[in-house]
């Protein structure tokens, strides 16, 4: 399967980072989006995104928002979304997991735990 990421954050530095990291992993298919709308309306008109990486920190609709967002939509709900986040509390976690996310990451992080990351997703995905 070809993967097509939706990075999302409303940095521009930290989609520069995860898009560098991706890069750096093999993966060059990407797009990116400034908050949760811009996601929104990028999924809408690409029907070819398969992975998504969000922030939850973002003005307008948040990170959490979308993730419920994409739940709630019937030809969204099973896109694998992996949340990079400087929200380390358990609490927060718990509502990620709670909202549906599939896995969680706490900046700042190498490329190596985002590679980890993404490759746990990609299994249960290919189960």
């Amino acid at each position: 399967m070809t993967l097509k990421f939706l990075v999302v954050d409303d940095s521009l530095t930290m989609r520069r980072i995860v898009a560098n990291s991706l890069k750096n992993l093999g993966y060059e298919n990407f797009v990116e989006a400034v908050d949760g709308s811009d996601a929104l309306n990028k999924l809408a008109a690409d029907s070819t995104i398969n992975f998504i990486i969000t922030d939850w920190n973002m003005p307008g609709l948040s990170g959490l928002d979308l993730l419920k967002a994409i739940r709630s939509n019937e030809k969204l709900k099973k896109l694998p979304v992996l949340m990079v986040t400087t929200r380390g509390v358990k609490e927060d976690i718990v509502d990620a997991m709670t909202a549906g996310v599939n896995n969680y990451v706490i900046k700042p992080f190498t490329p190596q735990v985002l590679k980890e990351k993404i490759n746990q997703i990609l299994e249960t995905y290919n189960r």
